[in-house]
């Protein structure tokens, strides 16, 4: 098993364990499923945004993505990393009845627990699929809108997804994605700590380079949508580091950020045939008995 695989079971693991707990489980262990970690430290309120779930929301995120994806009625959403449905569910509330939201996991009990809260609020245009978000099991050309919360981080390859999400993008498609970065370097304990890792930490990137890999998929219009910094408390450090290695980390200045960050697939800059077919006045076709081609009235 490789070095990439292990690091995957270890999230598929701790991801397969919170699937089965309550949030408020959850919340208050300040990781999910383990006594020490990070995950509900940098969780957004989803209480004020339409389609909100309860149920659905295990409290993992870092940020609101849906809340800055222009969304837009008759939208293809795609969701990587899609948990139990929280985020879906907000995207279904914005692209209505006419769109479709197909969320990824990689970790059956979030697929079985989404898909049981979308079928106990009979949602039919709300799908999820087993996969791993570096080999989306979406067809090219297909999506409108891609979103993600707090998910990339915990992927080995990450500029394979941003290939994916370029892949399975229309043509003036975007994304917004919310993750973890860092200014500044980790102590090693730290980048080493399994628990670190599932909990969104050890697994972040360099903001710089992360911003980069976008750049380098091909993306256009790279707009940073928010930042925020992540404060860890002393309690959970000290899991990890000694009081002076904690005193070191303090004194570097290294900064976990969250950020939400939006980008478009070139071209297409109608995402669908947005353009109406011109008005045609009666009076005009009873004098001329006949419309013109391409008139628009038949």
């Amino acid at each position: 098993m490789t070095s990439s695989d292990k690091m995957k079971e270890i999230v598929r693991e701790k991801y397969s364990e919170i699937a089965l707990q309550s949030k408020t489980t959850n919340a208050t262990s300040c990781c999910g499923a383990t006594s020490t970690g990070t995950y509900n430290i940098m969780s957004d309120s989803y209480a004020d945004l339409e389609g909100y779930n309860p149920d659905a929301d295990l409290g993992l995120g870092c940020g609101l993505p849906t809340e800055f994806a222009q969304i837009q009625e008759g939208d293809t959403v795609l969701d990587l990393g899609s948990g139990a449905g929280n985020d879906c569910f907000v995207a279904r509330a914005e692209t209505g009845p006419t769109g479709k939201v197909i969320g990824v996991d990689f970790t059956p009990k979030m697929i079985d627990l989404a898909r049981q809260n979308a079928e106990i609020r009979g949602y039919n245009n709300v799908e999820f699929r087993f996969g791993d978000i570096e080999n989306l099991p979406i067809s090219d050309d297909s999506v409108d809108v891609v979103v993600s919360n707090c998910v990339l981080n915990l992927v080995p390859d990450k500029a394979r997804v941003f290939s994916e999400i370029m892949r399975v993008l229309r043509p003036g498609g975007h994304f917004s994605i919310s993750d973890v970065v860092l200014q500044g370097a980790l102590p090693a304990k730290l980048q080493e700590a399994a628990e670190m890792y599932a909990g969104c930490v050890a697994g972040a990137m360099q903001k710089d380079e992360y911003l980069g890999l976008i750049e380098a998929a091909g993306f256009e219009g790279m707009v940073l949508q928010k930042q925020k910094p992540i404060l860890i408390p002393d309690e959970i450090l000290l899991e990890y580091l000694n009081a002076e290695e904690l005193r070191t980390f303090a004194a570097s200045k290294t900064g976990i950020f969250s950020i939400t960050v939006f980008a478009s697939k070139p071209g297409g800059f109608e995402k669908r045939s947005s353009a109406t077919k011109p008005k045609v006045n009666l009076s005009d076709l009873v004098k001329n008995n006949s419309c013109e081609p391409g008139s628009g009235c038949c």
